[in-house]
């Protein structure tokens, strides 16, 4: 049962409908996954707000994206695949680059210890192996960049749980090699 349906500007309440403004108005749509978000405006606000602070962190776009992918493909999340493979796609991926992130495979040896990282973080709940930890400090990441990859990973699982107990369109250009896990 998808409970979570996209809601259109006159359904929102007040303060979700001056969200919807602003993101419409920011990237010239609502996405349906911000839209099923919007039934709670507390949810969409806090969740954007947050978003937006630690895409000023310790992680590039670039590195953001590959977080974002790596915890969309463990979670099998076809609607987050396709939103963050444009997105990193529009922050400089080759379309296989963003499948080489989703199955741990990329070849740069710090965006692999980042993504092996964001996997166990999601595969092992919040345990990844010691030696994983070391690899991705040994990277060049920080302590900060840990606690952020904690963030982020659990920013994209909220969107993944949206989706999943969504009853909506994937609006984005489709990624590749995805699983679409939706009743609508």
């Amino acid at each position: 049962m998808k409970i979570l349906k996209p809601l259109g500007l006159e359904e929102a309440n007040e303060n979700t409908q001056v969200i919807f403004t602003a993101v419409k108005g920011k990237i010239g749509m609502v996405p349906n996954l911000y839209a099923a978000m919007g039934v709670s405006d507390k949810l969409l606000g806090g969740f954007l707000s947050f978003t937006e602070t630690l895409k000023s962190g310790e992680l590039s776009s670039k590195e953001y994206e590959a977080v974002a992918l790596a915890t969309s493909q463990v979670n099998d999340c076809a609607y987050c695949l396709s939103a963050h493979t444009a997105l990193g796609k529009m922050n400089g991926f080759t379309e296989e680059e963003t499948i080489e992130l989703r199955d741990n495979s990329i070849v740069d040896s710090k965006l692999n210890a980042l993504v092996t990282l964001t996997s166990e973080l999601v595969n092992m709940k919040g345990h990844p192996k010691k030696v994983t930890i070391e690899r991705f400090f040994e990277a060049g990441y920080n302590r900060a960049a840990f606690a952020e990859v904690i963030a982020i990973t659990a920013l994209t699982i909220i969107t993944n749980n949206v989706y999943h107990n969504g009853g909506f369109e994937i609006d984005f250009p489709k990624a590749q090699n995805i699983n679409e896990l939706q009743e609508i």
